[in-house]
């Protein structure tokens, strides 16, 4: 029915380096689109052989099984929150390096790259590359984002990111000539590559010619002051950032790489985005990439876009969608509507994933939620299989949040670690936790005497977690804890779990159930507040000891002692060494409890759309959601074609 991530991954490596092509494709003769004919017949634009760069990348799309398309037509999709026009960067997926669909790390954006011992990393850009705006792509964007964005203090009080630095140190970077890029650390800095390929980039380069108008170092004083006046900034520097927004997407003059760029303003319904008349990608006919014309963003309430799918008013469908929505998908699909549904694999390491806030500002609650008895009891409590059955009709893989069979770090013993269903060993671990006192109504007592209520927040955008905490409600009440469901907005949610005040919260496990030993193992140590199991922990490595508070757990203490030993690491040995390890402890910590991983998901693709892959894998890091699957790529077939 479906490929599982393993078959979707089978004869991927762990070799970071783009494997040197032995001869480089041809240049086929570039073929002017007729989007953007008029504006060239009028002189507005150049002829697309002007707007290419010399060395445009020319997809091989016969490897991969897909054909040359046609230009034209206008793709339809569905998001459910403003600032989630941002996906057109994730879906776009233009990176100066990026995962092929076997995720091996290859130059896009890049001509290509080198390394010298994961120290020193020269990038090397295509000549006569440029933004969407028709001015040129250059090491000098590189060279403004460093010196002038992330090392200017007005902009980044904290510095350029956490990334660049290596024990502390940041790197050397030069700019030889306007087509390289040199990074150079006195140690190795193994995530260097596989950070620009993530499906939100760190963007080491901005559009200088147009960021430099706002920048109180370049910019007319006057022409600034006046900017700042009309938006009424703080600053020129708060202005600066309100432009620079790279990865939200939202300001339609700011220039791009990407396939397509907004052609939108203002907060609106439907946003259209056009395609890039400078997008650096050619098909092998020298079609200029994006085929699609306009990508059309309709922006509707979470619980309607199943419906809408259903009612064929997307073309490309995954997000929103659950295991849940198949059989009204399939349903629809029969009674002759325009789409397939196609069942994808799932990468992230469990479906449902409840994270108990080991840095709840509660100091009682706190103290019964560290101690890992309590979090192994609550993980032994649940019914899995009666969730895999009501939900995923035991499709799913119950067990615990570890990672996913396609890693080579998979482990059954971690999979099913403290996740049986077993109440009396759930009640015994409980009783030795010293919560034996119970009320009238069977729920146990604090040592402060309050009842052991569990309130769990979610964001309250998928009715599955809410079905499964109604049968996870049953099962922990006859452990004597109650469970309090507490739905929310998503953004509200995570502030509330990052200031402390949620004890207890729901999301997806890793997004990344599938990493192998070039992979930073950074996501499962405490170094970021999006891991809801310790937001403080994560502020305090994120801030630089500014805010939060350091980890005072010794599991915590020894998962960021092995990611220090996996970035020292010279070999796939030692770094394969440190992940085992960092997942062992998390199995046996239950820093987080899983329920069932491997669900189906739903992919919704009209039938007239071509290029999509029947069979792949659902990932957002590594991956990019659509992104590693170059929808720039997809096509209509002109009607009438079966």
């Amino acid at each position: 029915m479906f490929e599982s991530p393993r078959r979707v991954l089978l004869g991927a490596v762990a070799s970071l380096l783009a494997t040197p092509l032995l001869a480089a494709p041809a240049i086929p003769d570039p073929v002017e689109s007729t989007f953007w004919a008029a504006e060239v017949q009028r002189g507005d634009l150049p002829p697309v052989a002007e707007r290419l760069p010399q060395a445009p990348q020319v997809v091989d799309l016969e490897s991969r099984g897909r054909t040359p398309g046609v230009q034209g037509g206008t793709l339809k999709t569905l998001v459910s929150r403003s600032k989630d026009i941002r996906q057109m960067v994730v879906y776009g997926y233009a990176r100066l390096i990026g995962y092929d669909a076997n995720y091996h790390l290859q130059p896009d954006i890049l001509l290509s790259f080198d390394s010298e011992g994961d120290r020193v990393f020269t990038l090397r850009l295509r000549p006569g590359h440029k933004w969407s705006d028709g001015a040129p792509f250059t090491s000098a964007d590189f060279e403004y984002w460093w010196k002038d964005v992330a090392n200017n203090e007005l902009l980044n009080p904290s510095g350029p990111p956490d990334f660049l630095r290596v024990e502390g140190a940041l790197p050397k970077v030069s700019f030889p000539d306007e087509t390289t890029i040199i990074y150079e650390w006195d140690r190795p800095n193994p995530n260097f590559l596989a950070t620009l390929a993530q499906a939100r980039p760190p963007f080491i380069f901005r559009p200088a010619h147009f960021l430099k108008q706002y920048h109180g170092d370049y910019a007319d004083p006057e022409a600034l002051a006046e900017a700042i006046e009309d938006v009424r900034a703080r600053s020129w520097a708060s202005l600066h950032n309100k432009l620079d927004n790279m990865y939200q997407f939202d300001n339609h003059e700011l220039p791009t790489l990407q396939p397509w760029m907004n052609s939108s303003s203002g907060k609106k319904i439907r946003h259209l985005f056009v395609r890039n008349p400078y997008f650096h990608r050619i098909d092998p006919n020298g079609l200029q990439l994006p085929y699609i014309d306009v990508v059309e963003m309709e922006i509707v309430s979470p619980g309607l876009i199943a419906a809408k799918a259903n009612a064929g008013e997307t073309d490309l469908q995954a997000r929103g969608l659950d295991f849940r929505d198949i059989s009204i998908l399939r349903k629809g699909e029969a009674d002759g509507g325009n789409y397939r549904t196609l069942l994808w694999g799932n990468a992230v390491a469990s479906q449902i994933a409840i994270y108990p806030n080991l840095n709840y500002n509660d100091p009682a609650w706190r103290a019964v939620l560290r101690d890992v008895r309590v979090r192994r009891a609550l993980s032994l409590a649940i019914d899995r299989d009666t969730i895999n059955k009501a939900l995923y009709f035991k499709l799913a893989k119950p067990g615990a949040m570890a990672v996913l069979p396609a890693s080579q770090f998979f482990s059954q013993e971690n999979r099913d670690a403290w996740a049986s269903h077993d109440p009396e060993a759930a009640n015994a671990l409980l009783d030795e936790a010293g919560l034996t006192e119970r009320g009238g109504d069977g729920i146990r007592l604090l040592p402060d005497g309050r009842p052991m209520e569990v309130v769990i927040e979610t964001a309250g955008e998928r009715q599955e977690v809410e079905n499964a905490l109604q049968i996870i409600t049953d099962d922990w009440r006859g452990i004597g804890v109650k469970l309090v469901m507490r739905p929310l907005d998503r953004d509200i949610l995570r502030n509330r779990v990052y200031s402390g005040d949620t004890m207890a919260s729901v999301w997806y496990g890793w997004d990344n159930g599938i990493p192998r030993a070039y992979t930073s193992p950074a996501y499962v140590a405490p170094t970021d507040q999006v891991f809801f199991a310790w937001p403080k922990w994560g502020q305090y490595y994120q801030t630089h000891q500014d805010s939060g508070e350091a980890p005072d757990m010794a599991p915590a203490i020894r998962l960021m002692e092995l990611l220090n030993e996996w970035e020292l690491a010279t070999d796939e040995a030692g770094r394969s060494a440190a992940w085992t390890e960092m997942l062992k402890i998390h199995a046996d910590n239950v820093f987080a409890i899983g329920t069932l991983a491997e669900a189906p998901q739903p992919v919704v693709v009209n039938k007239r759309l071509r290029n999509v892959p029947e069979l792949a894998l659902w990932a957002w890091d590594p991956g990019a959601h659509f992104g590693i699957h170059r929808p720039d790529e997809f096509y209509f077939a002109p009607d009438g074609t079966d």
